[in-house]
């Protein structure tokens, strides 16, 4: 657990680091003479092409770690593969000098990223007994806030070379990556085995709308995971131009990083804490639903009492919601499969939720914005999907 754990952390951090300082610097660097909103709509870009190809490249690596052959394993390739293609992605994102070339590299870096958890979240479902899982939710819950503050602090306030920043980040993340690699537990799939779950995969893939209908737990819980990470992304993706442009603080940089270490704290307190006392009383949707109404509401807070004293308390309120969310996210996905079988398949269908939002999320984010003129709209946005999400798990009818 602990060094799942770890892995994560490095995921979170090269993952997160780059969208909330990296990609908007270097976006800003390249197209310093446009306007805002049109420099914030290159970002989008730059970030959402990643995330159109995250819906292809979730659910195809996780149905190719279920029927891979190795003796290695069968998660311990696509686990290694996809970290090693996420660095290679960052380092290469990190020396470009035109959006084009940052929008491929870094597509590349999220494709990495893709592989790398789908397979990566199947080892849950593979390993962990359901009455532990809310235990690794914190665990991933907590490298989540950990990597998010770390990554932040890192290239905000100690590395300030953009090279070096995405490069530093890279070797982290392998870094992170390799005890977990050496140790983890991966017994290799027979030939047999793996027959029989590659004509079931192909079978179930050609129809994977008739599977999401037959199966509504599984798809009330997907629905949930998309928007609340949807939600979250909107709040969260565009808030150094909202600290920058809306509020005119001076040191938009230094005051993202201020509500950052705010926000990560809560979460990892909660997170911890809800992971824990989840397992105890077997019970995951309240914790659902008080992260996505607690988010909501902070989202809420930006729209419509926008300063810089409340963008502090709604960061509070934001990492206890999402701390509370994270709790049992692990939890919830690998509770609701249709197919234990084709389990890293339906969780790559299901990680699409996690990649997808953040890197689309700027996107639809700076489009709102581009619209109206202004982050009102896209705040209300994100408070109704986040709203939306944590009442969705509801609908859940296997779990308590």
């Amino acid at each position: 657990m602990t060094g799942f754990s770890v892995v994560w952390l490095g995921l979170w951090m090269a993952q997160i680091a780059p969208l909330q300082i990296l990609l908007p610097n270097q976006v800003g660097i390249i197209a310093a003479d446009s306007e805002w909103i049109r420099t914030v709509m290159a970002f989008g870009i730059v970030a959402g092409v990643g995330g159109v190809l995250a819906i292809v490249v979730y659910p195809v690596a996780g149905a190719l770690s279920d029927r891979t052959v190795s003796r290695f394993g069968r998660r311990r390739p696509w686990i290694a593969g996809g970290v090693l293609l996420f660095a290679v992605g960052l380092a290469l994102t990190g020396i470009q000098t035109t959006l084009v070339g940052m929008a491929i590299t870094w597509a590349l870096a999220v494709v990495g990223f893709c592989v790398a958890s789908a397979a990566l979240t199947a080892v849950v479902s593979d390993q962990v007994p359901v009455s532990q899982r809310g235990v690794i939710s914190s665990g991933v819950a907590g490298a989540n806030a950990i990597g998010t503050v770390l990554g932040v602090a890192l290239v905000g306030l100690i590395i300030t070379q953009q090279e070096l920043g995405y490069l530093v980040i890279a070797v982290l993340l392998v870094v992170c990556t390799t005890p977990f690699l050496v140790r983890m537990r991966d017994e290799p799939l027979t030939a047999g085995q793996a027959r029989l779950v590659a004509s079931e995969s192909v079978t179930d893939g050609a129809r994977i709308g008739v599977n999401l209908r037959a199966h509504p737990d599984y798809t009330w819980a997907l629905a949930s995971r998309i928007l609340v990470y949807l939600g979250n992304a909107l709040g969260t993706a565009l808030l150094l131009y909202y600290f920058g442009f809306a509020l005119k603080i001076a040191d938009a940089e230094d005051f993202l990083v201020n509500t950052i270490l705010i926000y990560v704290a809560v979460t990892l307190l909660v997170a911890v804490f809800g992971g824990n006392l989840s397992d105890r009383l077997g019970k995951r949707k309240a914790f659902v639903l008080v992260g996505g109404v607690a988010q909501g509401l902070a989202a809420a807070l930006l729209a419509f009492v926008p300063s810089p004293p409340m963008a502090l308390v709604a960061a509070a309120l934001l990492g206890f919601g999402w701390g509370a969310f994270l709790s049992v996210d692990q939890a919830v996905s690998t509770q609701v499969l249709p197919d234990a079988e084709s389990r890293g398949k339906y969780l790559g269908v299901m990680n699409i939720a996690v990649a997808v939002p953040q890197n689309v999320g700027p996107l639809l984010g700076a489009i709102i914005v581009a619209l109206t003129g202004g982050f009102v709209w896209l705040f209300v946005l994100s408070a109704l999907a986040l709203v939306a999400g944590g009442l969705a798990i509801l609908r859940v009818r296997s779990l308590d």
